[in-house]
């Protein structure tokens, strides 16, 4: 491989990946270019995986690395220079809507995939300069990036969970209202379940309770280890007893619903384990149809604040990069695997429950290391 390119795994068919060379580009004095030194997988990769559209592209949105180019305006923009360790956001948004300039920016149509617009890992390599994914040695740092600088104490494996984890603080905390004292129930154990957790933890929550199924076992022990003061597999016994018996009757103050599986009756559940006024319901999680039997009347008559979410805000980054440099929460326990790029098509099925490790062992948060050669 010449100086002057650099490799990347690009998707090119539903669950088809292929290592390509591309050429390392010139830049625009408002633009640079990122040395990746990890991308994470977010649960949202596996069903772009196997989506035919948008195709050819490099996945892979949660990453981190090191300025290697950087223009004069670029430079002066963002506060940074070459060498700097940072993160990106997914979202490459336009800084001028009524949506950017009131700080909802995830929300602005110019960085929203589905209508076109402009985002890492979703945009297809045919759009200049073509390295739009993490699962590339290196990424373009397109003018409308938003970008953090990463503590010098955190190691690129656990920077690449900045996303995830802020994906918690938005949800659990400035979405959900986490408060001290208060109980708070996460439905689903993945990456940005147990990032929930951690964030209800970090906002002062009294009682954190994490709920999955029974083959869920290994992800509800660490989420132990994050914080959470009980686990719960639905599968095995009653939600609704066990949050009575916990709570002494009094029922959650916040249900967080970040589960993959399940609609009504992951959704009526966590309604109905709700105290008898006001309590708050987060919906996280795309169920992909329409929920029958949904409990309109439990809402009502419960006076519950509904509300569906998506992505973070800066802030929200920002308290969970805060929180890796504290080390006061143990993250290793979420960081469960790491690929080369030659191992992208194993990682993202490993993600998605299509397989499962040689140890028969579930994935929790999964790195690529563009940099490294054989698949751990």
């Amino acid at each position: 491989m010449a100086t002057d390119t650099l490799r990347a795994a690009v998707q090119i068919a539903p669950k088809q990946t292929q290592i390509q060379e591309f050429e390392l580009p010139e830049i625009p004095a408002d633009a640079g270019i990122l040395r990746v030194l990890r991308a994470g997988i977010c649960g949202a990769d596996v069903p772009g995986y196997a989506d035919a559209t948008r195709l050819p592209r490099i996945l892979g949105h949660e990453n981190v690395g090191i300025i290697e180019k950087l223009g004069d305006l670029a430079a002066e923009r963002w506060g940074v220079k070459v060498g700097d360790y940072v993160a990106l956001e997914e979202y490459l948004p336009c800084g001028s809507c009524d949506l950017c300039r009131a700080g909802e920016y995830r929300a602005c149509s110019g960085t929203n995939r589905i209508n076109g617009g402009l985002r890492y890992g979703s945009t297809t390599t045919t759009v200049w300069p073509g390295l739009w994914g993490g699962y590339s040695q290196f990424q373009y740092i397109h003018p409308r990036a938003v970008m953090h600088k990463v503590p010098a104490n955190v190691p690129p494996r656990m920077a690449a969970m900045a996303l995830p984890l802020g994906n918690g603080f938005q949800w659990a905390f400035l979405d959900g209202g986490a408060s001290v004292g208060e109980t708070v129930v996460v439905q689903g154990p993945g990456q940005q379940g147990l990032a929930c957790v951690v964030a209800a933890k970090a906002a002062g929550a009294r009682t954190v309770i994490s709920t999955g199924l029974a083959s869920d076992r290994q992800r509800l022990d660490v989420a132990k280890k994050l914080g959470a003061d009980y686990t719960i597999a639905v599968d095995e016994e009653s939600l609704r007893d066990r949050v009575n018996e916990i709570t002494n009757g009094r029922g959650a103050d916040l249900v967080l619903d970040v589960s993959s599986g399940g609609a009504t009756e992951v959704i009526n559940g966590g309604l109905d384990i709700l105290k008898a006024r006001h309590g708050r319901f987060i919906a996280a999680a795309f169920k992909h149809k329409a929920i029958d039997g949904f409990a309109l009347d439990t809402v009502i008559g419960k006076t519950i604040n509904f509300r569906g979410v998506r992505g973070h805000s800066f802030k929200a980054v920002e308290m969970g990069l805060e929180l890796m440099s504290s080390g006061t929460v143990d993250l290793e326990a979420m960081s469960t695997h790491e690929y080369g790029l030659e191992g992208v098509d194993e990682a993202l099925r490993l993600v998605g429950g299509e397989i499962r490790d040689k140890h028969g062992n579930q994935a929790i948060h999964v790195t690529i290391d563009p940099w490294r050669i054989h698949v751990s």
